[in-house]
């Protein structure tokens, strides 16, 4: 199971469902977030800064400061709002502090602290930053101290990832109960830091969704007998590479031969003899290799042209699992006849899923949107597309959304800005179509070859090979060995 991902509306049921628990749920988040407190404060002889604001968040806050002076600390508070207006249990929270002599202050204090805790705004934030709380925000930002937000950056869409106004830049969010989408997509991954998840001892069930992690897919990690041969590890069918566009087709079928298809056809516009780096791919007509794939891949240079629209609809009619990325995706935009063939593949052929990956501009012009609305909510998008096409979706970015027809969605947290650079997402597309050639479920393969892919990636820069300057090609032989390293590590 990966971990559980809740919006923020989810969330708002379980607070309901838990309201009466004891110790209250603002009571052990402030206590969970006390002692990662501590951790960041060491052994600093600086007092920490304990911003609140003016709702939950903020009795959080005051929790914090609570638990921090009664272990001594010398935690100073920040706090501008009318106490009387607080939420119930922010202000018995507030009270709380009062009683044993807490003081509060009204604007920034001047002076060094050991830790900045951000209390302002938690999930239920829809609204930009303004004003006081704004200033407050630009100090936090404008100073060397480390800083550890409760919840949610304040400033930061819980549910979409997306910034409208300041943000406050974190070095550690402490969450509560689950992770929360904006945490992990979108611009969250820039402002949260290191996220630490608090579950405060709920036990939320499987609501909600998922991070993609190798236990979603371990069942598939198994050793290959040997007693085996190519034919039992699946033929990869790869169209694309039009004239000038042939390496995003042969990155495509590099990936696909060293993440294990027993053959890789590719089916070249552009007519080659062979790939002389990678000479076991098996070079064909697009018509001709269409019919040698167990799995079929067609997008990664595909171009626009009317062969190429005459491919796609061919291999839409196909009867194997179908991949399709990149200019496959742009050509469905061209009529509502493809797009609706597309959607009708899934009761036409049930057991040959389609596996669609847009990046966010191919993902608005199949929305008919434009980018910017599908990055100001990609899980709304994701699940809108999965909808769609009755498709398996991954939409790429920072934190790529899974989602699945029948409504699950999942985020990746693996990889870097690496990524961001020419063929990367072809290399993804290979990897995908060589973990269905090998009998890999659609969700399974989908999830697996996101998360390898980013993995790839870190491995990379872990080594000085990124994430400046990291190339697509680059990540084919990271991915192959940790994918070997998976497997090795489940026997």
């Amino acid at each position: 199971m990966g971990t559980r991902i809740l919006t923020s509306a989810e969330l708002r049921r379980i607070e309901a469902d838990f309201a009466m628990v004891e110790p209250p749920l603002m009571q052990r988040a402030g206590a969970a977030a006390a002692a990662l407190a501590r951790e960041m404060l060491a052994n600093s002889a600086l007092p920490p800064l304990i911003v609140a604001g003016p709702g939950n968040n903020g009795g959080d806050a005051f929790v914090v400061a609570r638990e921090l002076k009664a272990v001594g600390y010398s935690p100073r508070v920040l706090f501008a709002a009318d106490a009387e207006q607080l939420p119930a249990d922010a202000r018995r929270a507030y009270l709380d502090w009062r009683a044993i002599g807490g003081e509060c202050l009204a604007s920034f204090p001047p002076g060094e602290f050991g830790l900045i805790i951000d209390g302002l705004f938690g999930m239920g934030l829809s609204r930009p930053i303004e004003g006081l709380y704004a200033e407050w925000i630009e100090r936090i930002n404008a100073g060397a101290t480390a800083v550890l937000a409760l919840d949610v950056p304040s400033g930061l869409n819980a549910d979409t990832g997306t910034t409208t106004g300041p943000c406050v830049f974190a070095d550690r969010t402490a969450t509560f109960i689950a992770l929360k989408p904006g945490l992990l997509t979108g611009d969250g991954p820039d402002y949260c830091g290191a996220v630490t998840l608090c579950t405060l001892g709920l036990d939320i069930g499987e609501r909600g969704g998922q991070s993609i992690e190798p236990q979603l897919f371990a069942g598939c990690l198994k050793p290959r007998r040997k007693n085996s041969h190519k034919g039992d590890y699946g033929n990869v069918c790869i169209i694309g590479g039009a004239p000038g566009m042939s390496g995003a087709a042969l990155l495509a079928g590099r990936a696909a031969l060293k993440l294990g298809a027993g053959r890789v056809y590719l089916g070249m516009l552009e007519r080659l003899a062979v790939d002389p780096t990678q000479p076991e791919l098996m070079l064909r007509a697009p018509e001709e290799a269409l019919e040698q794939g167990s799995v079929l891949a067609i997008g990664p240079g595909l171009g626009q042209s009317m062969q190429a629209s005459e491919l796609l609809v061919r291999a839409i009619g196909t009867s194997v699992p179908l991949v399709i990325d990149a200019d496959g995706l742009n050509l469905l935009t061209q009529g509502t006849l493809l797009m609706r063939r597309l959607a009708a593949r899934r009761e036409a052929v049930p057991r040959a899923p389609t596996l669609l990956t847009p990046h966010p501009a191919e993902a608005a012009r199949l929305l008919g949107t434009t980018t910017a609305q599908v990055q100001a909510d990609r899980l709304a998008a994701a699940l809108a597309l999965a909808q769609k096409f009755s498709a398996y979706v991954a939409l790429k970015g920072c934190g790529t959304i899974v989602a699945t027809p029948d409504g699950r969605w999942f985020i990746n947290t693996s990889g870097n800005p690496g990524l961001a650079s020419a063929g990367s997402g072809d290399v993804l597309t290979g990897m995908i179509a060589a973990l269905l050639a090998q009998q890999w479920p659609p969700l399974e393969a989908l999830l697996a070859a996101v998360h390898l892919h980013g993995a790839a990636a870190e491995a990379c820069a872990a080594h000085g090979e990124g994430p400046v300057g990291l190339t697509a090609g680059e990540l084919i032989a990271s991915a192959r060995r940790i994918l070997n390293g998976w497997i090795a590590a489940q026997r």
